[in-house]
């Protein structure tokens, strides 16, 4: 919903701030004050293309700033988040500047952003109903939209099919590339066999390289490692060069302690520690002494096990980094192997697959044809009733359903509305025999018809939709677009004081000379001033106490009829 919107130096506006409020907001005023430019800034600021001749003589920018609630809309918010416009607060702030030399700058919460986006979000902020923004009807999203919100049995056969495309459609093309895979097929067939042979002739163990480099690591210093152990052996059981070998001088202070505990016990702990580390030495001395005895240095047995280590090391560098990632390749290779092999089977179960799945598809079209049909008709008669109600009794206006072959996402249907103003003249496609107005009159019908089922912006616009009528018709306008209001905010741009009656914020636009220099200005009426408003309107001349009289009758009716309305 549109909250305010301020404008600085568009054209006539040299600075307005206006506060919208909900349900109908009436916009009045006399011819040439402004209230289309005021309509165009608010075009701007939801993505119109703007020039530097809207630019306000003297001035060199121009600047419009629009304040939204999206409070409880999902589309909205789903939107800001994709695009990464902050929403936390529930509002949305657009603020767009232009100036003298071209520079365009658009600001959507705070965040610089393109104008491309600043259209995608403003077709979900407001819906433009004018004479030239009428063309939103003719789009066939639209039609759908309006069709299938029309009724829930259409939106659930809707789901239904959807279901069936997708899953028919993602079989199609699973098909496709399986399909397309066949031509490299031979090739292909002819290097897994020939990998996987090379991998199963090697024979391969899980962890061998790692056991492989162990041993290779070990044998090729077999001489020092027996140095080593050697040396060990001797410094702990044997008696050396320097004198008596670990073990044997432990073994000496162990008995010295032992034989001086019979006069002084005082080393009792030290003689226990002396006993522990005796028996964890020789512990340590017989593992050394069985090392080395099963120490075997084979240079034959080193040559052998280098070639090993040489052939796996030629397949990690093909298959990967080590023999558990070659041995995942190879059951990987294998599967695909046996999967082609089966190819055959596989695309003839696919075919089956796709077969049965086309005839569901078939089925759930049909049904959503036959609702669709039967919506179409429903809607129909009540907008050509809402026509006749608006001026145009002999208007014809069909949702036409034709079903082609092709299956589309939104199913098989070719939606196409049909339009007929004139007794005698046959119904054709609504692009091709609608003028301006009477496109907005179709509109405010649609509208009226279906504001309920509605999904798309929360504020519509109505600009001057009331050109070329009056009496009876004006009243039935001005009702028709009270209960569209019940369901959307509404900004209207009318000359009919039955429309302005039905305000629920009246806005008056004037415009003024001062210094040879023009300016227009936004007042939101009191309940007062909006009576001598709408007695403006309906007399045409200053108020006088009869048509102030008859404008409070009309206020009074118009209550009467929204009050029924909300009922």
């Amino acid at each position: 919903m549109l909250k305010t919107l301020s404008v600085w130096n568009f054209a006539l506006l040299e600075h307005v701030e206006i506060e919208f409020g909900n349900g109908l907001n009436i916009l009045t005023g006399e011819t040439g004050a402004g209230k289309s430019i005021l309509i165009d800034s608010l075009g701007g600021v939801l993505g119109a293309r703007l020039s530097n001749e809207y630019i306000r003589t003297g001035a060199d920018w121009l600047r419009i700033e629009a304040v939204f609630s999206a409070q409880n809309n999902i589309t909205l918010k789903n939107f800001l988040n994709e695009e990464a416009l902050n929403n936390d607060e529930d509002l949305i702030v657009i603020k767009r500047q232009l100036t003298r030399n071209g520079k365009n700058t658009i600001l959507i919460n705070g965040t610089h952003s393109t104008l491309a986006t600043l259209k995608k979000l403003g077709a979900l902020l407001i819906d433009i109903h004018g004479q030239n923004e009428n063309l939103a009807l003719l789009k066939e999203t639209n039609q759908y939209a309006l069709l299938d919100n029309s009724d829930k049995a259409i939106l659930d056969a809707l789901s239904l099919y959807k279901k069936s495309y997708n899953d028919w459609k993602n079989a199609k093309e699973k098909l496709e590339e399986q399909e397309a895979d066949a031509m490299n097929y031979a090739q292909r067939v002819d290097m897994l066999k020939w990998q996987k042979n090379e991998i199963e002739e090697a024979k391969l163990e899980e962890n061998e390289d790692e056991e492989l480099e162990a041993k290779i690591q070990r044998l090729s210093h077999a001489e020092k490692i027996a140095s080593y152990v050697e040396n060990s052996y001797s410094l702990l059981s044997k008696n050396s060069r320097e004198g008596l070998g670990i073990l044997t001088a432990i073994s000496e202070v162990k008995k010295n302690l032992t034989d001086m505990s019979r006069y002084d016990d005082s080393l009792e702990n030290a003689a226990k520690i002396i006993e522990e580390a005796e028996v964890n030495l020789k512990e340590a001395a017989y593992e050394i002494r069985d090392y080395g005895e099963t120490m075997d240095f084979s240079p034959e047995l080193l040559d052998k096990l280098q070639n090993r280590m040489d052939t796996i090391y030629k397949l990690r560098k093909k298959y990967g980094a080590t023999v558990n990632d070659i041995l995942n390749y190879y059951n990987k290779i294998t599967n695909e192997l046996d999967s082609i092999e089966n190819f055959d089977e596989n695309i003839m179960a696919l075919k089956n697959e796709i077969a049965k799945l086309k005839t569901e598809l078939k089925n759930n079209a049909n049904i959503l044809s036959e609702r669709r049909k039967i919506g179409a008709e429903k809607i129909s008669k009540n907008i050509e009733q809402a026509l006749y109600a608006l001026g145009m009794p002999k208007a014809k206006f069909n949702l036409k359903i034709s079903e082609s072959e092709d299956f589309k996402l939104n199913g098989k249907d070719e939606l196409v509305m049909t339009f007929s103003a004139n007794p005698g003249e046959a119904e054709k496609p609504l692009s091709k025999v609608a003028s301006g107005g009477e496109l907005s009159r179709i509109a405010l019908a649609i509208k009226s018809v279906s504001a309920k089922n509605d999904t798309s912006s929360n504020s519509m616009i109505f600009d001057e939709i009331d050109t070329g009528i009056g009496g009876k018709t004006a009243q039935m306008v001005a009702e028709r677009i009270a209960n569209i209001s019940r369901f959307k905010q509404v900004l209207c741009i009318t000359h009919l004081p039955q429309i302005a009656a039905m305000a629920d914020v009246h806005l008056y636009i004037s415009k003024s000379t001062k210094n040879e220099k023009t300016e227009t200005k936004v007042k939101r009426l009191t309940e007062t001033e909006s009576v001598n408003e709408i007695a403006r309107m309906a007399s045409g001349v200053d108020a006088t106490s009869v048509a102030l009289d008859n404008a409070r009758e009309m206020i009074m009716h118009a209550k009467i009829i929204k009050d029924k309305i909300i009922k």
